[in-house]
């Protein structure tokens, strides 16, 4: 029978900078605390942090996302900016291509869902 898993919280994050290919202004950098990921479906649970700067984006995945803290802007490919502030709640489509601009530093809870091709 399924039962409920109960989420710890990772003390210490994976840190890495957004790849420099992508990156547009800045050097931002990435806390990624990874709390539940389930490879097989594609579902993932966690808290990033990133430091200020801009970058290239292009999901294949859905992303839910809570701001904790932070400004951040979402900008589509046609021009269309988001800004996002603590407290927001938003979903980033599959497919979505842009750029995420991190204004200042930003927490968020995160989760993905990206199945498995074929």
């Amino acid at each position: 029978m399924p039962r409920v898993i109960q989420l710890p919280l990772p003390v210490v994050p994976d840190t890495a900078p957004i790849a420099a290919d992508r990156v547009l202004a800045g050097e931002p950098v990435q806390d990624t605390w990874l709390e539940f990921a389930d490879e097989a479906s594609g579902f993932y649970v966690g808290r990033w942090r990133c430091t200020p700067g801009k970058w290239r984006i292009a999901y294949t995945e859905r992303e839910y996302c809570l701001l904790l803290s932070g400004v951040s802007v979402l900008t589509d490919e046609d021009g269309q900016a988001t800004t996002l502030r603590a407290g927001d709640a938003f979903v980033i489509p599959a497919g979505f291509r842009g750029t995420w601009e991190v204004l200042e530093t930003t927490t968020k809870r995160f989760v993905i869902s990206e199945p498995p091709a074929g």
